[in-house]
């Protein structure tokens, strides 16, 4: 199996070209609260900074609380800038790239396949009592 990071940045990048990403904590806990049967899968971003932030360590436990009960696949990447590049436009600065969702496709029907292969990464993690299980985001 290709390595999970280069799974996860595809599966980013095709939601992102079909308009599926929520992007920011805040955006991400309201759609969470409004409709989260729309969420598919959930990416949690760290880096030294967030060490010090303790309002963002609250979000991201209850983000990941709310996954754990909803049934959302969820991980963890410990750059946020590289996820912010493969999420962003690179005119716009991503100031808050520290979460990011992926929505379930409108149709409903059809499942991105790297989505799949990491909803299946997630599941063996968990099987092995990792419940945030961390991804390395490739380089390039």
């Amino acid at each position: 199996m290709e390595s999970s990071g280069k799974v996860l940045k595809e599966a980013l990048r095709s939601a992102h070209t079909e308009d599926r990403l929520v992007i920011g904590v805040y955006e991400s806990a309201k759609i969470m609260n409004d409709d989260p049967d729309s969420v598919s899968f959930c990416v949690l971003a760290t880096d030294e900074e967030f060490e010090c932030d303790i309002a963002l360590q609250i979000h991201f436990t209850l983000i990941q609380a709310f996954c754990f009960d909803n049934d959302i696949s969820i991980v963890r990447v410990n750059d946020m800038q590289r996820l912010a590049n493969i999420v962003g436009d690179k005119s716009e600065e991503l100031e808050d790239a520290h979460c990011v969702l992926i929505t379930n496709s409108t149709e409903g029907s059809w499942e991105d396949p790297a989505l799949e292969k990491l909803h299946l990464f997630c599941e063996e993690s968990r099987s092995l009592n990792e419940w945030v299980p961390e991804i390395t985001l490739p380089e390039r």
